[in-house]
């Protein structure tokens, strides 16, 4: 199968610069994997598309203000290192610019000193491996002195950085948010515990890979990013008892969805784990634990959408994501959303 299978045209106009200013009046778009049948909602409809006994997998993980500007040492000329994992030891997996001015043994500097790194080492990939120096709890000088890593196609300044949080988001460590879930409010949450929908929490930390495109013309080429998750006990719990029951594992976004599957046995069941996962889900996998998916719109040609693609099938994706453009749907991060069932 070819990564241009998965294109589709998109006005740029349709991608979405910011999020609306009520998290759960989003569109919904709703999509019968079965049929291909699709209807418009809006996403505060939600409740009436789950039933008692369905439970939602949600990703707690907190997006880091991870984009740090600041000076070259010596001269001062302009610098910006983009944390992406943390490897220990003080020391961070980065994407760096300028990459030519930034090699090993190169020095920053951030916040007037403040914060200070070296550039220590480089990945395969072109990373930049920078040890950081810095007086008191790492995440409180991030606060201080970082920025929301947006992704590369919004243009517009974020006024309020918690939009670009999940209002259930935890455990530190994404580069990125985990998309899917900022529709939600604790009052739609609250209408669905009342409704008999339990609600369970993993951790995958989503790296700056789920933003790139596939570049390898054949989709079995591609190699996929690590990402770190975590399944707690009473989330695999939640999931086995869903199962028992008769009930939907409904994954919030993609990467619920991963972290399951990465760890799902072939009949479903799930195990506490933790670990790092390069899950690559493309048309041909049979799905272990899911069984509905709500996601935003995704990128032409992204693993993504190849993933929506394996769920509910290339041609009705295709021809649903045809019809959100034709709706004038707002597309990716603050965009809307989908309930695929």
């Amino acid at each position: 199968m070819k990564t241009s299978d998965f294109y589709y045209d998109l006005p740029k106009e349709l991608i979405a610069q910011t999020p609306l200013e009520r998290r759960d009046a989003s569109r919904l778009m709703t999509l019968d994997r079965r049929t291909g049948e699709t209807a418009h909602r809006r996403f505060y409809d939600l409740p009436e598309l789950v039933r008692p006994g369905d439970c939602l997998i949600l990703n707690d993980s907190r997006v880091l203000p991870a984009r740090l500007l600041g000076q070259r040492l010596p001269g001062g000329g302009a610098c910006e290192v983009l944390l992406l994992i943390d490897r220990g030891d003080r020391t961070w997996e980065c994407l760096v610019r300028p990459g030519r001015k930034l090699r090993p043994g190169a020095q920053v500097s951030f916040g007037d000193g403040q914060l200070t790194g070296e550039i220590t080492g480089e990945t395969t990939g072109g990373n930049r491996l920078v040890r950081f120096n810095y007086q008191g709890i790492f995440l409180e000088v991030l606060e201080q002195l970082g920025k929301m890593p947006l992704p590369p196609y919004i243009k517009e300044e974020l006024q309020d950085r918690e939009r670009y949080q999940t209002v259930y988001s935890k455990v530190p460590g994404s580069a990125a948010a985990p998309t899917a879930g900022l529709h939600f409010t604790p009052a739609l949450l609250e209408t669905l515990r009342r409704q008999g929908v339990e609600t369970g929490y993993v951790t995958l930390h989503v790296g700056l890979g789920t933003f790139r495109p596939v570049k390898e013309e054949q989709i079995t080429d591609h190699e996929m990013h690590s990402e770190y998750c975590v399944i707690p006990p009473e989330t695999a719990e939640l999931v086995n008892r869903t199962k028992a029951r008769g009930g939907r594992v409904i994954c919030v976004g993609t990467t619920s969805c991963r972290t399951l599957e990465s760890w799902a046995a072939e009949d479903g069941h799930v195990e506490p784990s933790a670990g790092w996962t390069d899950i690559y889900i493309y048309p041909g996998y049979r799905f272990k634990a899911m069984d509905a998916l709500v996601t935003n719109f995704h990128l032409p040609e992204s693993t993504l959408i190849m993933l929506v693609s394996a769920f509910a099938g290339r041609e009705n994706v295709l021809a649903a994501y045809r019809e959100a453009v034709a709706e004038q749907y707002r597309f990716f991060s603050f965009g809307d959303a989908m309930f695929i069932s």
